[in-house]
């Protein structure tokens, strides 16, 4: 917990709590539905919460916002992210059930109002969103087809409406089709080593 707070000092007391809870709740269910490898489970907070708060370091999200986590598994980024934003709208899906259980039983023990979740794919999502959040669920190519229909047309942020995604490596052929696309080094506001290949992509998408 203390590396959130290196990051985000300015937390209010129920957010700190929120994100304390973490740990304990992600063991527990992990012990029966397994959605983060044993390694990690350890490395909870650096290699899950805070990697997926490295959104929150390229955008913040506005009050009111609907912000759709694609392929969310046990519940990220949208978790986390929901704990920062707590007036932003998430809805988080997934296309295995038993993952969509644990994230309505860890956002139910942490009172997070402004959660949906559903076990569905995410191009039978109908909604439109002002962001699409994904941590590294598929190449770039499908997700933008996945997602690209569920964009809001009214921009209302500093960066435009579109996908921010966390991934990492050298995204050169994979964001190649995409001239838009922006990358943002996460070593530029984290320095712990598991940053170090570690970005977020904005790509701004337009409704067809």
């Amino acid at each position: 917990m203390k590396i959130i707070s290196k990051y985000f000092p300015n937390l209010s007391e129920t957010q700190v709590q929120q994100f304390s809870k973490l740990s304990e709740l992600y063991k527990e269910w992990n012990a029966q539905i397994n959605v983060i490898s044993r390694k990690d489970i350890d490395e909870l907070y650096l290699r899950h919460v805070l990697h997926s708060l490295g959104i929150a370091k390229v955008q913040l999200f506005k009050p009111n916002a609907a912000v759709l986590d694609v392929g969310t598994g046990g519940g990220f980024p949208g978790i986390p992210l929901a704990i920062l934003f707590p007036e932003t709208d998430f809805y988080l899906v997934d296309s295995i059930g038993k993952k969509i259980k644990v994230v309505n039983e860890v956002s139910k023990s942490l009172n997070l109002k402004n959660v949906k979740a559903a076990h569905i794919r995410a191009e039978n999502v109908k909604e439109e969103f002002d962001f699409i959040v994904s941590r590294a669920v598929t190449n770039m190519d499908d997700f933008v087809k996945w997602t690209r229909n569920k964009i809001a047309k009214k921009n209302r942020h500093e960066l435009k409406n579109g996908i921010l995604y966390l991934k990492g490596g050298d995204l050169t052929d994979e964001l190649a089709n995409f001239v838009k696309a922006t990358q943002y080094d996460l070593t530029n506001f984290f320095e712990e080593d598991f940053f170090e290949t570690k970005k977020v992509v904005h790509i701004p998408l337009k409704k067809r």
